[in-house]
């Protein structure tokens, strides 16, 4: 598989262009750049800001999410191909606001987009850079509403309710 094929089958595969036509995938590929990561080097740290204008969509291998909480490394989320990392910091967040780890678990290939090459689209096609932003809220959406589910099971589990404990 070349790289434009792997960056057409990403994007086609994440929530990234869910609304976007073939032509306008096709013109977002154009702007990506590939990575490739090594097992256990990092992506993004707290603190590390070398990527702070880069989308990150996992293309293949595995990819985890971890934070510190209460000095124990937990598992946020073991990334899918086609899932988005930095969000925060590509939509204007500063790299103070960085909380989580995220290393590849297996050598793993990422898609960079960059803010200011998806910001040249604005005045020639606005659309993809409206699509894309609302295909960023929703992945964001998503993540949120696991989250949320997950504090329901803790919590009913922690106090036995819901009849399944």
């Amino acid at each position: 598989m070349t790289m434009d094929d792997l960056i057409l089958q990403t994007l086609r595969n994440s929530t990234l262009t869910e609304e976007l036509r073939d032509a306008e995938i096709e013109d977002l590929a154009n702007i990506i750049t590939v990575r490739e990561y090594k097992a256990g080097e990092y992506l993004l740290q707290p603190g590390n800001s070398t990527l702070r204008n880069s989308l990150m969509i996992l293309a293949t291998g595995e990819v985890e999410a971890t934070a510190t909480l209460g000095g124990e490394k937990a598992t946020l989320h073991l990334l899918q191909p086609g899932d988005l990392a930095g969000i925060i910091t590509f939509v204007g967040g500063s790299a103070a606001q960085i909380s989580a780890t995220v290393v590849a678990k297996t050598n793993s290939k990422m898609l960079l987009l960059d803010r200011s090459r998806l910001e040249s689209f604005l005045s020639t096609n606005p659309a993809i850079v409206y699509y894309v932003m609302r295909g960023i809220v929703r992945h964001v959406h998503g993540i949120v509403r696991r989250m949320n589910m997950q504090s329901v099971e803790m919590s009913n589990y922690i106090y036995q309710q819901g009849g399944r404990y």
